[in-house]
Formats: structure tokens, C-alpha cells, sequence
């Protein structure tokens, strides 16, 4: 009879309660077991001394004889100090996939030419006269503004022809003029 220490589930809906039980494997969870050997009450605090109870002395009896403690019950018997867990080590898990890699190559990529295209424009030597073009424009504007000094904005200048005022709004021919 193959055994195992394990959890079976107590309590109401949404409100778990465990008892640590000696079962054979191919009981039920919450079915029949052999010895009831602590409780454990997710619901009380972590550091709580009344989460998790189990009676070591009978745990080390019932693994002597051979019973394989599930991994959350081997936890506890951590804990306890009456059974030393392997702590797990799964690389693979923590990989990303296929297509995540995929995307952080592409990343990369288009860093790397960012970085390639600034480091030439800051080695290539920049031509002398754009700054000479950039400081003119706004000597250029600065003799605009000094020669319409006396004309307001918000008559139009010779030659542009604006829109008369209600141009703005659509007009429709469905509707008879208001009036």
C-alpha cells in the first residue's frame, strides 16, 4: 500500500481549512485516511504559530515507514526541521518564448543602428554655413515686423483677397433663407 502525507481540504466555500493526514494514494483527497497528524489554516498570518500544527514525532514515524510527503506537506515538515526539501531549480521557466526573444533581438537591432547613426552624425563635421542660414531667418523676420509696425494684423494686406465674414459657415440650398 503505497502511502503519502498529504492535505485534505476542510472548511466552507472561499474559507480553506487542511488537515495533514496519512492517506493511502488512491484514497480521495477528503476521503478516507489513515492518522490525522496536524492542521494547517491558510487564512491566519504567516509568521502565526497556530497556521500550520503538526506532530513531528508521528511525521518522522509514518516517513520511516515509507509514506511521500506531497510537496506542500514537505514544506512544512521543512519547517519543522524533520525532513530536509531540495530547494528546485528550473532555468527553463524563467526563459521568455520564442516570440518575446524574437522582439528584444528586434530591440536591439534598431538600438544599435540609433547608436550607429547618432555616433556619425556627431563625427561627421557639420557644414559652417546653417548656423549662419539660422541666424539670418530671424534677422529676416525681425525687418518684417519693423515695416508693418503701423498696419494691423487684422486687416488683410493688399492683394489677398479674403472670404467675407459668413463664409465660414456652410450654406444650404435645402433651406429657405431666414428673414
Amino acid at each position: 500500500m503505497a502511502l503519502s502525507l498529504r492535505l485534505s481540504r476542510g472548511g466552507s466555500k472561499k474559507r480553506p481549512y487542511y488537515r495533514i493526514v496519512v492517506a493511502d494514494a488512491r484514497s480521495p483527497r477528503d476521503g478516507r485516511f489513515i492518522e490525522k497528524i496536524g492542521t494547517y489554516n491558510p487564512l491566519l498570518a504567516k509568521d502565526s504559530p497556530e497556521r500550520v500544527k503538526l506532530d513531528a514525532d508521528r511525521a518522522k514515524h509514518w516517513l520511516s515507514v515509507g509514506a511521500q510527503p506531497t510537496d506542500r506537506v514537505l514544506r512544512f515538515l521543512d519547517a519543522a526541521g524533520v525532513k530536509e526539501r531540495a530547494a528546485r531549480n528550473n532555468p527553463n521557466k524563467g526563459k521568455p518564448g520564442e516570440k518575446a526573444t524574437e522582439r528584444a533581438e528586434e530591440r536591439a537591432t534598431k538600438a544599435a543602428e540609433a547608436a550607429e547613426a547618432a555616433a556619425a552624425a556627431s563625427a561627421a563635421p557639420a557644414p559652417a554655413e546653417e548656423p549662419a542660414a539660422e541666424e539670418a531667418a530671424p534677422a529676416a523676420e525681425a525687418m518684417d515686423d519693423a515695416t508693418n509696425e503701423g498696419v494691423s494684423t487684422d486687416q488683410p494686406a493688399e492683394g489677398d483677397a479674403e472670404a467675407p465674414a459668413g463664409a465660414d459657415e456652410p450654406q444650404s440650398t435645402d433651406q429657405p433663407a431666414e428673414g
